[in-house]
């Protein structure tokens, strides 16, 4: 595990579950994954040993005791991690690691690693087709953006940040499409912006390399793609990493399979798409960026481990520092990156991300009882305005912080 230096400043405890009733957090685990557990079994149509394991998870959440992961893979490190915990009940331990513990153990009773089926693909492909009217608009947005003008790299980047509104570990994709193109009316709910500090640092780093730290698939995905496709079209970078999942996760996160698919998907003759000529001319670009190296994608067991941003391996942090600018996506992945700690709402984003090898742009909608980075008097308003804007998805940030060294 690395030990390079954290934030300087004190670090507040970590959430959990159990920290106060009626909480998001609490909620998740108290319910919502239970939930999540029979939604798998009937979607999938898990029966006998799949669909008993998947139930006897549900019914041990969440004051079942902490246990060992069966049948873990060589490389996977997952004894260390629990063995803190092992006794504890599932809202006892922080919620982040009780979250990715979760869909570990759901891969465990699904027998993944054995049969390579993804329980959640399901959720993946309703969420694909529940958002064919949205790719074409963004599609015919990033066909038609004048290349080499660095404003459009805002207008994607505020596409690829509410993309993040489809998320399906929150909303079934049977529920509608919930990822219209509509960048210009969501502004008004960014509680930070950094766009301006963003436009300086392309501007000094241009044909440089950019990675993208990935969360979800389907829409959110696509946006991401979108914005990468006009970087590297642009020449604004040579050469973009996409680090995704090494195996399903969070319902709706991307591993490698999903971005080939996506890509693939839209470029086939399936009846739904075969008449999107501005998806598909996308979609074609994407594949030659991947066919000739351009785009690239990249899994690690980091991602879907339970360890915060902090603790990344040093291997995966010299391989990150050679980027110019790192794009982070989703609030799962913003929650590690503030390590899912209580700070203080005004605490500025720098100074708890420039531990970070290289120039961070955090991209996030607010669906977890976190934040920093925001004015005094910013919360308790919103707090009178909407009591649920720290969840609800309804606000985001864009957020920028340079390294240490930088």
């Amino acid at each position: 595990m690395s030990t390079y230096p954290k934030t300087s400043l004190p670090i507040p405890p970590q959430i959990r579950g159990g920290d106060r009733v009626g909480s998001w957090a609490y909620n998740t685990m108290d319910s919502r994954l239970s939930a999540l557990c029979r939604r798998i079994i009937d979607e999938n149509g898990f029966s006998g040993a799949i669909a008993d394991n998947l139930e006897a998870l549900a019914r041990d959440l969440p004051e079942g005791k902490i246990r060992k992961i069966k049948n873990l893979l060589p490389a996977e490190e997952w004894d260390d991690y629990v063995e803190p915990y092992l006794g504890k009940d599932w809202l006892d331990i922080p919620w982040y690691f009780a979250e990715a513990y979760f869909y570990r153990r759901v891969l465990e009773a699904t027998d993944y690693f054995s049969n390579g089926r993804d329980p959640f693909a399901a959720q993946k492909l309703m969420g694909i087709e529940g958002s064919i009217a949205s790719m074409r608009k963004a599609s015919y947005l990033v066909n038609n953006l004048p290349l080499r003008e660095l404003n459009n790299v805002v207008t994607l980047a505020y596409l690829s940040l509410w993309g993040n509104k489809a998320d399906l570990s929150l909303w079934p994709a049977s529920s509608g499409d919930r990822s219209q193109v509509e960048t210009d009316g969501d502004r008004a709910n960014l509680l930070a912006d950094d766009t301006p500090q963003l436009l300086e640092l392309l501007a000094e780093s241009q044909g440089k390399r950019i990675d993208f730290i990935i969360d979800n698939a389907g829409f959110e995905l696509f946006c991401d793609l979108c914005l990468a496709d006009y970087l590297l079209t642009s020449k604004v970078s040579a050469e973009i990493h996409f680090h995704v999942k090494a195996h399903p996760t969070f319902v709706s996160d991307a591993i490698a399979k999903d971005v080939r698919h996506l890509v693939d998907f839209f470029t086939s003759e399936a009846p739904m798409v075969s008449e999107n000529r501005e998806v598909h001319s996308l979609a074609t670009r994407l594949q030659d960026h991947l066919a000739a190296g351009r785009l690239q994608l990249r899994d690690n067991l980091f991602w879907n481990s339970p360890l915060v941003f902090w603790q990344m391996p040093d291997e995966l942090r010299q391989e990150l520092a050679k980027a110019s600018l790192i794009i982070v996506k989703g609030d799962a992945n913003y929650r590690r990156i503030l390590g899912d700690c209580y700070w203080p709402f005004t605490t500025p984003f720098e100074e708890i991300a420039n531990y970070f090898p290289a120039p961070l742009l955090a991209l996030r909608t607010m669906k977890a009882e976190l934040a920093c980075g925001l004015s005094p008097g910013q919360a308790e308003a919103l707090d009178a305005q909407d009591p649920d804007w720290l969840t609800n998805g309804q606000r985001g940030v864009v957020q920028l912080a340079r390294p240490f060294s930088a």
